[in-house]
């Protein structure tokens, strides 16, 4: 399973170990990757995902899930929540 987050695209980073002698080894932080479910309340249903802390405090703080995929682009998104996005889109229009 890879180490990226499903809303927000972060990956690992790459970088250096550095000790007191300056001695530099290779490290690679990871986000803090969570299993979430989040609620849509356009589909009346809880969806699993992979989000990073980050990305699940931005989701709250635009007023939950449904409005988070809406303002976001698609290049930052997973596939499998590309397709969430376009089912959300298509539930909205269809009640609106």
């Amino acid at each position: 399973m890879s180490r990226i987050c499903e809303l927000t695209g972060k990956t690992r980073l790459v970088g250096n170990n550095v000790s007191h002698a300056k001695n530099r080894t290779k490290k690679t932080f990871l986000p803090n990757l969570q299993n979430v479910t989040l609620l849509s309340d356009t589909l009346g249903k809880g969806v699993k995902l992979r989000v990073s802390t980050h990305g699940l405090r931005s989701v709250e703080h635009v007023g939950g899930l449904d409005n988070w995929l809406l303002k976001t682009k698609d290049d930052k998104l997973s596939l499998r929540v590309k397709r969430l996005k376009k089912e959300i889109a298509k539930k909205q229009v269809a009640t609106a």
